[in-house]
């Protein structure tokens, strides 16, 4: 249990240490809020400091901290090392940055963050890249809490080629997606907040006075199916470690925070939060299974979390916990096709304060996302998962630009120049290594992969870093 510690202990150690040297490289102010500045009533509306956390921590966590901590399981207790130093060196400081740089850009959605920093064709590519995204995460995460419910309740009649909960989530989806935030998602995610810390809480107690023994970090690659430890264990925890998801909702936030000064509480704070979760998770497979063979014969991951669930809490925790990993995805699901309209509002600059303006956006939007959830989830999962960290990849180059430009000290930059480098290095790996990439042997895979990341790292050097200096 020393490593569960270990990393549990950087987790939280990480926040009020590196999390404030990201706050100050940043440079929070007294300025006025976009919030305070135009509030609308629809989606600029100043919320309380706990309110905004609850609703982001729901926003990002979804089925990823969850369902991605139990396939990191597959390779043993190592997992615990990248889900907390990922958090804490890459993720929390990509939501913080996300977020916070869109607060000063009048709550721009991310694809428009990036084109500022990175370029009008980047620009272009992030808007298609983070709209696809985003219809994705809608997507798994309406077809995967349908598919807990069923397991729950039994129940699930078909209407019309549609299972009864997928509808049912639809019509929530799209009241979440039109309604001003502060009536639907504002009032309800305190609520479902309490069910998510619930079902943290239950399965972490749960693993200690239950008796069960989590394993220690052996370094070595333990997955049954011998699948390599790089790139494959880092794209497929993302949610507990860095997602690029992340950088589509701190959006919607920062058109609600009252003070720049709350942005590391909310932003970085939520990332914290959701590292907790992934890491409890994660412990939980590894106790409960024993070993990853017995965890990969287990079945799918929704199977997986009912039997850890209903083994180490009972029928009435285990119904509690099962709750709260059905509305985890639900609560990012829903931010996730709120983001998509508002992505395509702001591309095409449409005023999203009259209801008729949203609902041109949202019907559509949803419609996809309905079509998409008659498709193999797995297939889905796949490729939500690389375009997620790729994404990711793609906000800390820009927030290495936005750094090394208008953050307190230039040096800070190495902050996100780091860690996007290394996902540079796993994103273009995995995409030709994978079996749903180009299917080419590691010879070739890695070396492109590794070759990509010092290829960015060298244009960041020469275009921003040293045509910065020939200016000076």
């Amino acid at each position: 249990m020393i490593s569960f510690f270990i990393a549990l202990a950087i987790l939280i150690g990480g926040y009020f240490i590196y999390g404030k040297i990201a706050e100050k490289a940043f440079g929070p102010d007294d300025r006025k809020t976009p919030a305070l500045e135009h509030p609308d009533g629809v989606d600029f509306v100043p919320l309380p400091t706990w309110r905004i956390f609850l609703i982001q921590l729901l926003n990002i966590a979804g089925l990823g901290p969850i369902f991605g901590a139990l396939g990191g399981a597959l390779w043993g207790p190592q997992v615990f090392l990248w889900i907390a130093l990922g958090s804490v060196l890459a993720g929390g400081v990509h939501d913080y940055l996300s977020g916070m740089i869109s607060e000063r850009h009048n709550g721009k959605s991310i694809a428009e963050i990036s084109g500022l920093y990175l370029g009008g064709g980047m620009k272009i590519v992030m808007r298609i890249f983070s709209f696809i995204l985003l219809i994705f995460v809608g997507t798994v995460f309406w077809t995967g809490p349908a598919g807990l419910l069923t397991n729950l309740t039994g129940f699930n009649p078909i209407i019309s080629g549609f299972g009864f909960w997928v509808i049912v989530i639809f019509l929530y989806f799209f009241i979440a997606t039109i309604f001003p935030i502060d009536k639907i998602i504002g009032r309800v995610y305190p609520f479902f907040g309490a069910v998510l810390i619930i079902m943290a809480v239950g399965i972490l107690g749960g693993m200690f006075f239950g008796g069960y023994t989590i394993p220690e970090i052996t370094f070595t690659n333990v997955h049954p199916k011998s699948m390599a430890i790089w790139p494959f264990m880092f794209i497929t925890v993302a949610c507990g470690a860095i997602s690029g998801f992340h950088s589509t909702q701190s959006p919607i936030m920062s058109r609600c925070i009252k003070t720049e000064r709350d942005g590391r509480r909310i932003f970085y704070g939520a990332m914290i939060a959701e590292g907790v979760i992934a890491l409890i998770w994660a412990a939980a497979g590894c106790a409960f299974y024993v070993t990853p063979e017995a965890l990969a014969a287990a079945g799918a991951p929704a199977i997986v979390v009912n039997n850890i669930s209903v083994g180490m809490l009972g029928t009435v925790g285990g119904i509690l916990a099962v709750l709260g990993v059905i509305v985890c995805p639900i609560t990012s699901g829903d931010t996730a096709f709120r983001s998509a309209r508002l992505t395509i509002a702001d591309w095409f600059n449409i005023d999203q304060n009259p209801i008729k303006q949203r609902l041109l956006l949202a019907i559509p939007i949803l419609a996809i996302g309905g079509i998409l959830s008659q498709f193999d989830y797995q297939i889905i999962w796949r490729y939500f998962a690389w375009s997620n960290q790729t994404l990711a990849t793609i906000v800390l180059w820009a927030g290495s630009v936005y750094l090394f430009k208008h953050g307190k000290n230039k040096i800070y930059s190495i902050m996100t120049v780091i860690p996007a480098t290394f996902m540079t290095a796993v994103t273009v790996t995995y995409i030709f290594l994978a079996p749903e990439g180009f299917t080419l042997s590691p010879a070739i895979s890695y070396p492109i992969g590794f070759i990509s990341a010092a290829v960015c790292l060298f244009l960041f050097m020469f275009l921003i870093v040293g045509g910065k200096a020939k200016k000076a």
